[in-house]
């Protein structure tokens, strides 16, 4: 799990239960991002909430999933930005 740490100690984190993130400190989860399926049945990412785009449509919900996590590690988890 990658966590970037502020220098005021602020830690931005894609969430995952790999750490208990509690114990680092009062939590504020917020969404990244939409993953839905459209009317064809393929699956839509909308990276709005964190200023990003929208991506798609992928065939699999598999692949939309990769690639919101490809996109939030490149340009939202990285020093300098998010």
């Amino acid at each position: 799990m990658k966590l970037l740490i502020s220098p005021q100690g602020t830690v931005h984190c894609i969430y995952s239960e790999a750490i208990d993130l509690a114990t680092l400190g009062r939590l504020a989860i917020s969404r990244g991002s939409y993953v839905e399926p459209n009317a064809a049945g393929q699956w839509l990412l909308d990276l709005s909430p964190v200023d990003g785009p929208k991506l798609g449509p992928f065939a699999q919900r598999s692949a939309a999933l990769k690639a919101e996590m490809d996109w939030l590690e490149q340009h939202w988890l990285s020093p300098g930005l998010g």
